[in-house]
């Protein structure tokens, strides 16, 4: 402001002194006398009017480096106090004041960016960013190892390095997350998440993946493990009984290692043997459900999807366990706020039978046991529920009953939840159990919307 002021009051009294010189130049003018007097004047105010614009263009001249160097990040221009009048010092000290502060704001900015690209370099995920889905404006370390792609900063010229990683990219669009495999000196697999932004006009891609390879060979190794304690401890309570009869038996066909006379054989050897043959054959046909048991698990078809009327699945399930549920005395509810969901109706008949026969044993002497079978939208995925009010799961099960063969009834196979969470994958859904030991039961099926 006091600069404004400096600067005002000398260009009023620039002006003054022209005014002064063009009322001396009329008030003579006309006189042939005062001739050189007229050409005097005329100098003078020429002068003085070269003087104002010279005086004006000064200003004009610094504001326009000013903001040039603002413009162009030229952070090294210096306005020189010692070659102006003392009313442009001060414009020029902020000036400078300007440029100093423009310049530690892009150091500090410089700073930030290369502490921002060290820790994005750092972090052990893939990131990857596209600027209108064509320059590769960010790849990380991380990424440009899995990806073998140093030095790309094009969309299409990854695209020709590693075709399947792009086309699955470009698969979820806008945003999204999906396992995908590529090949980069050795197979790889990627779990990839997109998202998607707009700033400043332009339209920016994040892609963010991680190698979980060894995860999830990791998970397949402790899954193999669990199966393979579980297939084993069937075997051998099938098998050691079999081969301790068989023992027995040979004991007693054999004296002194020699077969013992026919006429040896009395009632209550050939009692035994046929009570001994009778365990091994019963041993043998549980050996042979078992079996077939899992191969009811490692067999089951793709499902043919068709839009299914969720209420007449509901009554029909209803009329085939009716009888089972009336010779318990329970009480069963029905509840459908959803038309139709696309699904194979064979193998949801078969979960969910599976789900209320667990749940009628669950309601073993339970005083008013009641069962209810509902349907209903949460957000956008359609939700069939099977609910009890029995006896609930114990928290050291829950993360055991989708293990394939283990069962907490007696009776059980072991393969009814393996089953239907194996169903619901393939209908690209899922299985949640809601349950509290004492409280009751409920488990959910999802399905994609």
């Amino acid at each position: 402001m006091k600069f404004y002021k400096k600067f005002s009051f000398k260009v009023v009294i620039r002006i003054i002194f022209i005014l002064i010189v063009m009322t001396a130049f009329a008030s003579i003018f006309g006189d042939s006398r005062l001739f050189f007097n007229h050409i005097i004047l005329s100098l003078i105010m020429m002068a003085q009017v070269w003087e104002l614009i010279r005086f004006i263009n000064l200003t004009n001249r610094e504001l326009s480096k000013f903001l040039l160097s603002i413009k162009h990040k030229d952070f090294t221009v210096h306005f020189n106090k010692a070659t102006v009048s003392d009313s442009f010092k001060e414009l020029n000290q902020a000036f400078n004041e300007i440029i100093a502060s423009y310049k530690q704001s892009q150091i500090e900015n410089e700073g930030q960016f290369h502490y921002l690209k060290m820790v994005v370099n750092h972090i052990n995920v893939g990131i990857l960013s596209i600027e209108n889905e064509l320059d590769i404006v960010l790849m990380n370390k991380t990424a440009e190892s899995l990806l073998q792609a140093q030095g790309i900063k094009n969309w299409n010229i990854l695209k020709s390095k590693h075709p399947s990683f792009v086309h699955e990219i470009n698969q979820l669009q806008n945003s999204g997350r999906k396992l995908v495999s590529i090949e980069s000196g050795s197979n790889r697999t990627l779990s990839v998440e997109v998202n998607s932004m707009q700033l400043l006009g332009k339209t920016y891609k994040l892609i963010t993946f991680q190698d979980i390879k060894d995860e999830i060979e990791q998970t397949e190794i402790e899954a193999w493990h669990k199966l393979i304690r579980i297939l084993t401890h069937e075997i051998m309570n099938s098998a050691t009984p079999i081969s301790s009869l068989t023992e027995t038996m040979q004991g007693m066909l054999s004296k002194n290692g020699d077969q013992i006379p026919l006429s040896d054989l009395n009632e209550e050897i050939i009692d035994d043997l046929r009570f001994s043959l009778k365990t091994i054959q019963k041993r043998s046909d549980g050996m042979l459900a078992f079996i077939d048991d899992y191969r009811k698990l490692t067999k089951v078809s793709n499902p043919r999807l068709e839009e299914v009327d969720v209420s007449e699945l509901f009554q029909h399930i209803h009329l085939l366990m009716k009888r089972q549920m009336d010779e318990n005395n329970i009480h069963f509810k029905m509840a459908c706020d959803i038309h139709t969901i696309n699904l194979d109706r064979h193998l949801i008949e078969q979960v969910l039978i599976n789900l209320i026969t667990n749940s009628i044993h669950a309601l073993e002497r339970k005083e008013t046991p009641e069962i209810s079978l509902t349907a209903h939208y949460m957000g956008e995925k359609a939700c069939i529920a099977v609910t009890d009010n029995g006896s609930g799961i114990p928290k050291v099960e829950l993360s055991q009953i989708f293990v394939p063969f283990y069962s907490t009834k007696k009776q059980g196979s072991g393969i009814g939840l393996s089953l239907s969470k194996q169903i619901m994958h393939l209908h690209k859904g899922y299985i949640k159990v809601d349950s509290e030991d004492g409280k009751g039961t409920t488990i959910s099926l999802y399905f994609r919307g």
